[in-house]
């Protein structure tokens, strides 16, 4: 391991990494010298992230996916593995927030969507890709959380309640693995950041006055880099 890339050949695989905290954190993992597959459903944005990491001297390849399809991730994870033998960082960054409003005017279509991606998908990626976390002598799985999660607020109930179901798969995974693997799970509570997301649930919000991604990135970095107990769950605070 180098000093100066201290993630050199280990491989990254960054959810939601066609912009704002994912595309950050991928660069960040990549500056590191991390190969980070990238996957999200914009292809060409996910080219773009791919693009700045290459001129910035870092390896990356894309997968463009829809983690709610049917057997993707399955699929993802099986051409995955015939290429690497283990996976050394998984980042469950990918999210979907439905429309904020009261318990009883949920739309039930988009509330499925967000159950899908922010519980389902995460079940499937944990299930499909722990045979190659097992095979790292340090994996790690870093999932994105949400404040409401734990602190339930008005108009927030349907984010916040598939959130909280995806801390607990999380939760229990990270103590499910701790004593047969070397895999650590750390639930990461970004706080307000300059992302696409928080402009949709504040459309009125000044984006200069929250922090950018690439604070929240280099926390997940330092995080990486140190030891921490699993599971373990940390906020991060503005710049």
């Amino acid at each position: 391991m180098s000093d100066a890339r201290p993630f050199e050949g280990q491989l990254a695989l960054v959810t939601g990494a066609s912009r704002g905290i994912g595309a950050a954190t991928a660069q960040a993992l990549a500056a590191q010298g991390a190969h980070v597959i990238l996957t999200g459903r914009d292809t060409k944005a996910l080219e773009g992230v791919e693009d700045a990491i290459h001129q910035a001297g870092g390896s990356a390849s894309i997968a463009p996916l829809e983690l709610t399809e049917p057997d993707a991730i399955a699929r993802l994870a099986t051409a995955i593995s015939g290429r690497w033998d283990a996976l050394d960082i998984l980042v469950i960054n990918a999210a979907q927030l439905p429309q904020l409003t009261s318990v009883q005017d949920i739309d039930l279509k988009a509330f499925n969507r967000a159950i899908g991606t922010n519980v389902l998908a995460t079940q499937a990626l944990l299930t499909c890709f722990t045979p190659m976390l097992k095979k790292s002598s340090r994996a790690s799985v870093i999932g994105l959380t949400t404040s409401v999660a734990t602190a339930p607020r008005a108009y927030w109930s349907a984010y916040g309640a598939t959130k909280a179901a995806q801390e607990v798969l999380l939760d229990c995974y990270a103590q499910e693995m701790k004593n047969i693997s070397a895999i650590r799970v750390a639930i990461v509570n970004p706080g307000a950041t300059r992302t696409a997301m928080r402009a949709k649930a504040y459309p009125g919000e000044n984006p200069a006055s929250v922090k950018a991604p690439e604070v929240v990135a280099n926390a997940i970095t330092a995080a990486l880099l140190g030891d921490f107990p699993s599971p373990y769950r940390f906020d991060v605070n503005p710049s």
